[in-house]
């Protein structure tokens, strides 16, 4: 036990009996939209206006995020592109809307590079743990799943967008069979169903609770097996354009070297993820080292307008204690079978498997009324009571269906199946970002988006698993599209990011920030730039290598 919170565990369990019988409270619409505008961080105004660019003046993007968007580009002025790498198709973004785009480009006959600023699968795929949404159920369907989405997202989705991904689960749960992907199943070999927060009926499929890395391990490895060139370490830091609007190749830093590397392709795909590491508002999170909203900044400065971009999600029920697991994910499945929200009276407050905006509220609620449970670093939350699995189902159940939570706490000393795991709402996911029509185009000729880069599908608030369905549904579409529409090759200029350049002198006289970040403040990490060496030609090279010698040295020489 927990030294400094035995008052408040003692009190968990001495009402665990009768909570285990009791049904769980409910809160109407109109308390629960009153709950949100009270306490959920989207709603708190702390948003501001951008002075320039396609979102100007529309007072709906978080500070963080105003900052870099009104910032100066990483590239020196004067910066002249001269083509390093052509290709027809260029991805950005090495997690599983990039992967899956470029699987959907095996076969077609063109050159394909996918450049990721990390290793190829570092991204928030392998951060999700839960599962992926698809209507497999004998009385689900397509309707329903939309139905649920729709209203979990307050109605905020674009209908056609969130059409598209509810009538693409069945065929992208076969297609992820028929790379390997592993999931769950029941002894008849039907796939298990889980309900998930939201959800009318139980329509989640999960690979224990780590299904994001499993996506991810069939797609990275069939994207390795693939003739995509893939570009590790390479981090793009602004798209080129053809001096009339349309995209035509992206300036990449390589980190391994410091130098940049331009690249004219005929079509852009970025599938760069998500923003949760700029820490809006200061809340912890869960997304990996790269989730910096750079595919935002690109974009936007190529004209491309962010939808919902105030919205985020603020998952529940991330890790409060202890201090070195601060904002990491306990999936929401825990509490689809059984695991209850407990504040340190004792007292469940919420039902568990309402939406988790409405969820992640109340838990703020609580905490900030005084009836939450206060860690000795000052860190606050309330109790997720895990040892209930275990009663409900049988012994053995949680560590059984739940390996990585059990391993993740087992290192501080804590069995959740034994003792309650002390949660608060951590930045999750990005609900909005780039606009995107149903093929994945964006409002920039020759330029395409996939996955949490995008906004306009789950609304302003996801539904557990849709996000995994999202970057293998749309990540594929954007693919097919491109195919279907691949420019012609233009040439390569820094028009757009003049322009841009030019609207910010009006605005900044001047600038220090400079964006894309890349990656997080708190890091240190910067764009350091060498400086770029002359092409070396092949005969040069090949009589460089002649002139070494691959003898070992004589041990015996004197």
């Amino acid at each position: 036990m927990i030294d400094w919170a035995k008052d408040s565990l003692y009190k968990l369990e001495a009402t665990r009996e009768e909570r285990f019988r009791s049904k769980p409270p409910e809160i109407g619409a109109d308390d629960a939209q009153k709950l949100l505008h009270q306490y959920h961080p989207d709603y708190l105004g702390r948003q501001r206006n951008v002075r320039l660019g396609p979102n100007a003046d529309n007072g709906e993007i978080p500070h963080e995020l105003a900052d870099l968007l009104e910032s100066d580009s990483q590239l020196p002025v004067g910066f002249k592109p001269s083509v390093d790498i052509e290709t027809d198709v260029l991805i950005l973004g090495g997690g599983g809307a990039g992967a899956s785009a470029a699987l959907a480009l095996e076969g077609a006959g063109l050159s394909v590079h996918l450049a990721t600023k990390l290793q190829l699968g570092d991204s928030n795929t392998i951060m999700a743990e839960g599962g992926i949404q698809a209507s497999l159920g004998a009385n689900d369907s397509p309707r329903r799943h939309f139905s649920d989405a729709y209203v979990g997202g307050h109605g905020n989705n674009d209908p056609d967008l969130l059409r598209v991904l509810c009538e693409n689960s069945e065929n992208t749960i076969r297609w992820l069979g028929q790379l390997g992907c592993i999931l769950d199943s029941n002894e008849d070999g039907t796939f298990q169903l889980r309900p998930g927060g939201g959800t009318s009926l139980p329509r989640v499929l999960a690979c224990k609770d780590y299904t994001g890395l499993e996506i991810m391990r069939v797609l990275k490895d069939a994207v390795l097996l693939s003739s995509t060139q893939t570009l590790h370490n390479h981090a793009a830091i602004e798209l080129l354009d053809d001096g009339e609007g349309q995209v035509t190749g992206a300036v990449l830093w390589n980190r391994n070297e410091g130098n940049l590397v331009s690249v004219s392709a005929r079509a852009i795909i970025i599938a760069t993820g998500g923003s949760g590491q700029l820490r809006f508002q200061n809340f912890p999170t869960s997304n990996h080292i790269g989730a910096v909203g750079d595919g935002l900044v690109l974009a936007y400065r190529q004209g491309c307008k962010l939808v919902n971009s105030d919205s985020h999600q603020y998952h529940p029920s991330g890790t409060a204690y202890p201090e070195a697991l601060a904002g990491q994910l306990v999936t929401e499945s825990i509490r689809s079978i059984g695991a209850q929200v407990v504040n340190a009276e004792g007292s469940r407050f919420v039902h568990e498997m309402t939406v988790r905006d409405v969820l992640a509220a109340a838990i703020i609620r609580e905490v900030s009324e005084k009836r939450g449970v206060q860690t000795p670093t000052h860190r606050a939350g309330v109790w997720l009571d895990t040892p209930l699995v275990d009663l409900q189902n049988g012994e053995g159940f949680l560590r059984k269906k739940f390996p990585g939570i059990i391993h993740r706490f087992k290192r501080y000393n804590i069995d959740p199946a034994k003792q309650p795991i002390l949660i608060y709402p951590t930045l999750h996911y990005q609900n909005g970002g780039i606009k995107i029509d149903k093929d994945g185009r964006t409002e920039a000729e020759g330029l395409w988006a996939a996955g949490e880069v995008t906004g306009g599908i789950h609304g302003t608030n996801r539904l557990m698993g849709n996000s995994l369905l999202d970057i293998t549904v749309f990540g594929r579409r954007a693919a097919m599209s491109v195919q279907k529409s691949l420019p012609q090759r233009r040439p390569v200029t820094l028009t757009r990011l003049n322009k841009f350049r030019e609207g910010l002198k009006n605005v900044f006289p001047r600038q220090s920030v400079l964006s894309p970040q890349l990656f997080p403040a708190l890091t240190g990490m910067k764009v350091v730039l060498a400086e770029k060496k002359p092409k070396e030609h092949l005969n040069q090279h090949l009589e460089s290598i002649s002139q070494v010698s691959f003898e070992p040295p004589d041990p015996f020489a004197k």
